[in-house]
């Protein structure tokens, strides 16, 4: 356990901890962290996809029970395209970001391991690439007619339907951000002051924490995304 301590901890001495870039400084313990997350996404897929039988393994099931869950909300919401089109986004980002929140939760040896999505950056980032990928798509599919909504149901409310999309992607990435953030400082704190029994507790709570976080997160996505697919549904 020692060597493999002091081995984990040469590889973070050697690893850089900050860098400036354009004059800002980058936490790259936050970018190593969003890697690892997406390690571990591409080695559950992985792993759940390989060798794929009629009658499923556990992984096999438990992945393919998301994706049904995930597609049955997508149809709801966007209708059948919608679904076709969006399934590998979706169900990416679910993973990604339940991942992303539970990383902190996993046990470690000599590293530190932090989500990902207690940092503003990386919530304020998926939250901007939601945005982006529901402006593109809607232009690519409904022209600039996409906008349209902007002066519904009166002209004289867009001001207020502008403040209105400029406000959810800030809310969305508050919102992940905020509630990950304070499950590990609380796990922290827990740890200090009674380190039996409650934060073992409180870690069963955070593991829940971060699949209904993750959750709200993709579901907020699949409606932003709904009128893209109106012509459809």
């Amino acid at each position: 356990m020692g060597s493999a301590e002091e081995a984990s901890n040469e590889i973070i001495h050697y690893l850089p901890q900050h860098i400036d870039f354009l004059g800002t400084t980058v936490h790259m313990q936050t970018i190593y962290m969003m890697w690892l997350a997406a390690i571990i996404v591409i080695l559950i897929v992985f792993a759940a996809t390989a060798g794929s039988k009629m009658i499923p393994g556990r992984l096999q099931a438990f992945m393919e029970m998301i994706v049904e869950w995930l597609g049955g909300l997508m149809e709801d919401n966007m209708g059948k395209e919608g679904r076709r089109v969006m399934t590998p986004f979706i169900i990416t980002l679910f993973l990604y970001i339940f991942v992303a929140n539970e990383i902190g939760l996993m046990p470690s040896v000599g590293v530190h391991l932090t989500s990902p999505t207690n940092d503003i950056n990386v919530t304020f980032g998926l939250s901007i690439l939601v945005t982006i990928v529901t402006y593109l798509l809607g232009i690519y599919r409904n022209g600039l007619g996409h906008f349209g909504h902007f002066v519904k149901p009166f002209a004289v409310f867009l001001p207020l339907n502008i403040i209105e999309e400029i406000a959810k992607p800030i809310t969305m990435a508050l919102r992940l951000f905020g509630n990950i953030l304070a499950g590990e400082i609380l796990l922290i704190v827990l740890y200090k002051l009674v380190p039996w029994v409650v934060p073992e507790v409180w870690v069963l709570f955070s593991l829940c924490v971060g699949i209904l976080q993750a959750f709200i997160f993709t579901m907020l996505t699949i409606i932003a995304l709904a009128p893209v697919f109106k012509h459809e549904h």
